[in-house]
């Protein structure tokens, strides 16, 4: 972010306010910024959240972010924080923010999936882990955010919850299965969000909403207590933010070896939030242009590929061409035999816990027939499914003893209308429309690499795009030094226009 937005150079405005956050200064605030100033006694938790709840009352009507309001428990949060006197601790201390509504538990609220079928189904009882870790680090958690039904498509669009609106433009949609994360701190509910990806779900909101998103490696944040794992690995939580220090320091919060998961990986050299601030060597940048789905490359996303090739080179970055030897039918086949297993077990708990089999009208169109379609995966094509990431994350790790980071788009084609990707249209129109929305992304999901959006255009009619950047297995840190830079060299919107 600019310098405007240190805490050093914010501290004055707050004092000016005697210590209140005004409309205006809690939208020019990161998250990093914000717990800064509460511990240093600038500004007060109870302030931040009044700010956010305010914002979410004159915004969400039209974005449609935000699908369940938890006031009381953040209010309670807030409560007992004062009592224990630790309501200025934690690098994030009274920063509002915004679970996703999705495989996340929030004591005291029901985990939809975006679904009908599970929205009478009992409120949590316990946090899940990465929730807990974040109001570890004084984050106050106020509501929760919409996705489409089980995350199965790349538009934030339901039948439980309606049409999730991009801030940029109303009549587009701001991605999925993370749209309502991306598109709550787009239009300023907060300045980051809890968000998960397991196909893109993290990047591609991000690149429609034109925030920063990176979908860490595989096993770099808990996933439990529930389970300790989504679509073998493939599925990542962490968060969507206006800033890069933001997600750094949320990283740096919440990863580390979750008790009772089999899988871990090692402590970073340095804290990711340092990384930020250190300038990358000369990278070996490879450039992938081609889909792996075979889409053709949108011309405004092509003109932005371009730019950022050449703002790579002029920061002193080596660029070179490469062409991924990638199977599509192996790599989509892979995750869809993980992701549609999953789904039906997901099914499955839900009706054991109401004591009958769903009726298909209780899910949409689209999310019922690739239940069909899943339920006819066999063991072995599980196990084959397993053996396949495990050689894509070979694949890639091969690619990167030859390059630093792979620089490609986020998608193939322009934000969508909403509407074009719902899950209650017909399965056949689905899949054609979905191929350009999925033509990069999957690809790190399957073989486990980190990767991130960074917004550093716009289309012809002034939406954003995100460029994404991939590197070798628990290299976060070497992104965050590249987006620090890119950021400081090319500043994005902190805020979109809500047009």
């Amino acid at each position: 972010m600019n310098d405007q937005s240190h805490p050093d150079a914010l501290a004055g405005a707050a004092r000016r306010n005697g210590g209140a956050c005004s409309p205006d200064l809690y939208l020019t605030l990161d998250a990093t910024a914000m717990g800064a100033l509460v511990q240093r006694g600038e500004l007060e938790p109870q302030d931040l959240l009044e700010a956010a709840l305010a914002r979410c009352d004159e915004v969400n009507a039209r974005v449609n972010a935000v699908n369940q309001r938890c006031e009381a428990r953040a209010r309670q949060t807030l409560a007992s924080r004062r009592a224990a006197g630790t309501s200025r601790d934690g690098a994030f201390a009274g920063v509002p923010t915004l679970a996703k509504d999705m495989h996340t538990a929030v004591a005291g609220t029901v985990t939809t999936n975006g679904s009908r079928s599970l929205r009478d189904a009992p409120p949590a009882t316990h946090d899940a882990t990465l929730i807990a870790r974040y109001e570890a680090a004084g984050v106050v958690v106020f509501g929760k955010t919409a996705t489409p039904e089980f995350g199965l498509s790349t538009t934030t669009e339901s039948a439980l919850w309606g049409k999730t609106c991009n801030p940029w433009n109303l009549s587009m949609s701001a991605g999925g299965s993370s749209g309502g994360a991306a598109a709550a701190v787009a239009a300023g509910i907060v300045p980051v969000a809890h968000a998960t990806d397991g196909g893109g779900s993290i990047r591609i909101p991000a690149s429609y909403c034109g925030v920063f998103g990176m979908k860490p490696t595989r096993y770099r944040t808990p996933h439990g207590p529930d389970a300790f794992e989504g679509w073998f690995g493939a599925s990542c939580a962490h968060v969507v933010s206006r800033s890069v220090r933001d997600s750094a320091l949320a990283l740096d919060v919440s990863h580390g070896h979750e008790k009772g998961s089999p899988y871990w990986l090692a402590v970073p050299e340095r804290p990711f939030a340092d990384e930020v601030r250190r300038t990358p060597s000369r990278l070996r940048v490879g450039l992938v242009a081609d889909s792996l789905t075979g889409m053709p490359l949108d011309n405004d996303i092509a003109a932005v590929l371009e730019s950022t090739v050449r703002l790579l080179t002029g920061l002193g970055h080596e660029v070179e061409p490469v062409t991924l030897a990638i199977d599509s039918q192996q790599l989509f086949g892979a995750h869809a035999t993980a992701s549609g297993t999953a789904f039906v077990a997901a099914v499955r708990d839900r009706e054991a816990a109401l004591g009958r089999a769903l009726l298909a009208e209780e899910l949409e169109p689209v999310a019922w027939r690739i239940l069909r379609n899943a339920q006819q995966h066999s063991a072995e094509t599980l196990y084959r499914a397993r053996r396949t990431f495990e050689r894509f994350g070979l694949l890639m790790e091969e690619k990167f003893d030859r390059f630093d980071v792979l620089l490609s788009p986020v998608t193939a084609t322009l934000t969508p209308t909403l509407g074009r990707l719902s899950l209650e249209q017909e399965y056949e129109d689905y899949i054609k429309h979905i191929v350009g929305s999925v033509s990069y992304t999957a690809l790190a999901n399957v073989s486990g690499q980190p990767s991130m959006s960074v917004p550093l255009g716009t289309s012809r009619d002034g939406l954003p795009i995100g460029m994404m950047f991939t590197a070798g297995l628990c290299r976060e840190g070497l992104l965050f030094q590249l987006a620090g830079q890119l950021e400081a060299a090319q500043p994005w919107a902190l805020l979109a226009p809500l047009a």
